[in-house]
């Protein structure tokens, strides 16, 4: 038999290690802010298009991007490079990105529901390149149930520098006085400046494991049994409900606290800030937790406890910063802390998955993640659409009737509830404990030892370097 050639297991990853990965996590997570609270209502009051318009032109974007996000995801699993697989496509995609977010700030008044669609879409394209390969990267970096929850605890709390940033800046703009349009087109640049600079710092300090294919021939059929895992399924439709419950409030966030609660958008983005910002502490809590008592049990704490901490908001005094910070704090430490351990569940089921089938299925998971977090996004823009039916006014200046202020309060409470709840509960019965991962992570590593490397890396897609094991 001849002795196979495999990557080494992975061993402990320094903190140094960890942070420089998760540094790119900036800018994504500082975007992901951006596109959910500040740019609809940028377009919509500031640039002055019809907020219906709006709402629908985010709205198709999300839903068209999905199968480019699973297209992208099937590639980014059968790149072959000397550069790198997730690696690759990391690099390619910051570029992407960068020009996409320069074609928001060309926007105008006369931009079309078509133009506008075009410039979302291409930035969304740039943005799951990107976002897509860090996390199907952070992935493969730390494979043990202990250290996925490490690398993606590091990867949300740096995420939230990028969130409390792009808060920060438009408060800053406003004390300077300028206006709330050139706030956010300063959050623009930051990120357009942020993105290459943490990339390079990934890319120049970060290893990438190459798991090995174990099946020659591999067609897209085969990548529909994904869709008949009933842990997959679970997994998706907490994904699916975790996003759509925040992301439902974030659109509504700065017309409800403006409108309903009686702040100025200052004290709002200070507010929306401590929710950011409790992330430092909800991602390392909840992925401490997440070891002590399981994975999925520490998302039900967190969906849980995020549930009840939106039942109060109605009942504070309204105006009162005091009194909301403390429970903006909590439900955005858990709303962290949520998504820190669906993040590291994905690459467990994956694992699951590349033993079941003996393919990797990495890239292809956190695809279909993007891609039900972009549905429940798309979802949640049209939201605009259902307030615009019932008469409420976006326009800034306008003033609007107590009927139409009342529906806004419903609409912003209710859905993020009912949503997170949800996600929570579809994880009711799940079996993929620590012990169990473990096991498959041990059958893993045993079958990747059998297995060669292939003698040269000289296609960037296809199969065409996969071998069979030679046999005794």
């Amino acid at each position: 038999m001849v002795k196979a050639k495999t990557a080494a297991p992975a061993g402990a990853l320094s903190m140094g290690t960890v942070f420089a990965f998760a540094s790119a996590s900036i800018p994504i997570q500082a975007l992901v802010l951006a596109i959910s609270v500040h740019l609809p209502r940028y377009f919509a009051s500031h640039i002055g298009l019809e907020l219906a318009m709006v709402g629908a032109a985010f709205a198709m974007v999300r839903l068209i991007d999905i199968p480019i996000d699973v297209g992208l995801g099937m590639a980014m699993d059968r790149t072959r490079s000397r550069f790198g697989r997730y690696r690759l496509w990391l690099a390619l995609g910051a570029p992407v990105m960068m020009l996409g977010l320069w074609f928001v700030l060309q926007a105008g008044p006369s931009t079309s529901q078509l133009g506008l669609s075009g410039i979302l879409l291409f930035l969304y394209i740039g943005y799951s390149m990107v976002y897509l390969s860090h996390l199907a990267w952070g992935g493969v970096l730390g494979p043990t149930y202990a250290q996925r929850n490490r690398v993606f605890g590091a990867v949300i709390g740096l995420g939230v520098v990028g969130s409390v940033a792009v808060l920060l800046i438009p408060v800053v703009m406003q004390y300077l006085g300028a206006t709330d349009g050139e706030g956010v087109r300063a959050m623009v640049w930051f990120i357009i400046l942020a993105l290459p600079v943490t990339v390079v710092t990934v890319l120049a300090s970060t290893r990438e494991p190459i798991t090995r294919d174990h099946k020659a021939h591999f067609g897209f059929r085969d990548y529909l049994t994904l869709l008949k895992h009933g842990n997959v399924v679970r997994l998706l439709v907490a994904d699916l409900c975790a996003t759509l419950g925040p992301g439902w409030m974030a659109t509504l966030y700065l017309f409800y606290f403006n409108d309903s609660r009686g702040f100025d958008t200052a004290q709002a983005n200070l507010l929306l800030m401590i929710y950011i910002a409790a992330g430092f502490a909800g991602a390392p809590f909840m992925a401490w937790l997440g070891n002590r008592i399981g994975k999925h049990r520490s998302l039900m704490v967190g969906t849980t406890v995020y549930s009840i901490g939106l039942m109060v908001v109605p009942f504070l005094p309204a105006g009162n910063f005091l009194a909301f910070a403390p429970g903006m704090f909590i439900v955005g430490a858990m709303a962290a802390g949520f998504l820190v351990m669906i993040r590291a569940l994905t690459g467990d089921i994956a694992d699951e998955m590349r033993l079941a089938h003996g393919r990797e299925y990495m890239g292809l998971m956190y695809a279909l993640t993007i891609g039900t977090s972009k549905i429940a996004s798309g979802l949640s823009a049209l939201t605009f659409v259902l307030l615009a039916a019932i008469g409420y006014q976006a326009r800034a200046g306008a003033v609007n009737t107590p009927e139409a202020i009342r529906a806004l309060e419903l609409v912003y409470i209710v859905g993020p509830i009912v949503f997170v709840m949800a996600a929570g509960a579809s994880f009711i019965g799940y079996k993929l404990t620590p012990e169990r991962h473990a096991a498959i992570r041990r059958e893993l590593d045993e079958r990747d030892a059998i297995y060669a490397e292939a003698p040269a890396l000289g296609s960037l897609t296809g199969d065409d370097m996969l071998v069979e094991p030679r046999r005794p």
